[in-house]
């Protein structure tokens, strides 16, 4: 037994690659980051949207405190041990009766970490129903290495680059990992995922927070950054994120998240060194 999952639970996601649904949180207790979430909309005039979207615990109190939430950490922690980073943190929305939806793809594809031991936790904040578009995956996809990907962005695909499977595998239908809000869902890096249009009348939202262990190292320039949530870091592999500061203002607060951000991107979308860094330390 871990700290919340349970043998077979770590068993099932160690065969399978994911694990749904894992209750993290109360109903009440999620709707209050829907409501930060939706306050923070209202502030900023618009719905939530790139940059914004990405590295959003680097921008919104609410979405730090749920990336160091004790439970969620807890059930990871069974999962890759008590040293943690957060690699990134991304709000997946699909609006009400809404065509978005995510092309089935590898986390792994686009990460360049290694080794590939990354775990994505997807809380809920609203219910993800099957109509809703909740996550799918195909079980033990993870131990099948990592597959020729390629770019299909489009408007309505949610993956700001649009990358995703070259040529899907036979059984392409998978596991639907439906959540009421609360819950979170568990995928290994190597999982094939996606899922489809929200048909309902309210928004679908979930946090996506992507952790790693702290042994974990970059295999692409430039040097990435990353928040630790949990233990220490000995290694050092990555930029020390600070997360949120209260003490910023609001302008230097979306300076530092714009920043971080853009390192990011330039990872993820090029691939190419970075102008300010040719090298890590």
């Amino acid at each position: 037994m871990g700290k919340l999952l349970t043998d077979t639970q770590r068993a099932f996601f160690a065969d399978n690659g994911y694990l749904s649904p894992v209750d993290v949180m109360s109903p009440a207790e999620a709707l209050e980051f829907r409501k930060s979430l939706e306050h923070s909309e209202v502030e900023m005039g618009h719905a939530v949207q790139y940059p914004e979207r990405t590295k959003a615990h680097l921008y919104f109190e609410w979405a730090d405190r749920a990336a160091r939430h004790p439970r969620l950490l807890d059930a990871v922690e069974d999962l890759i041990g008590p040293n943690i980073l957060v690699y990134n943190f991304a709000l997946w929305m699909k609006e009400p009766n809404s065509p978005a939806r995510i092309l089935w793809h590898q986390d792994s594809a686009y990460f360049y970490l290694e080794p590939e031991v990354q775990v994505t936790a997807w809380l809920a904040v609203s219910d993800a129903s099957e109509a809703a578009g909740c996550m799918r995956v195909i079980p033990g996809s993870h131990k099948q290495g990592l597959r020729a990907h390629q770019d299909r962005p489009g408007p309505t695909n949610l993956i700001r680059r649009g990358q995703s499977v070259a040529e899907l595998p036979a059984d392409a239908a998978g596991d639907l990992m439906p959540l009421r809000a609360g819950q979170m869902s568990l995928h290994h890096t190597n999982a094939l995922h996606g899922s489809l249009p929200n048909t309902t009348t309210d928004r679908r939202i979930g946090f996506g927070i992507s952790y790693i262990p702290t042994h974990v190292n970059s295999t692409r320039m430039p040097r990435p950054t990353a928040m630790l949530v949990r233990g220490v870091d000995t290694f050092k592999h990555f930029i020390p994120e600070i997360g949120f500061r209260p003490e910023l203002s609001a302008a230097d607060q979306l300076a530092y998240h714009l920043a971080i951000v853009e390192l990011y991107r330039c990872r993820q979308d090029a691939g190419f060194d970075h102008p300010a860094q040719v090298k890590a330390a």
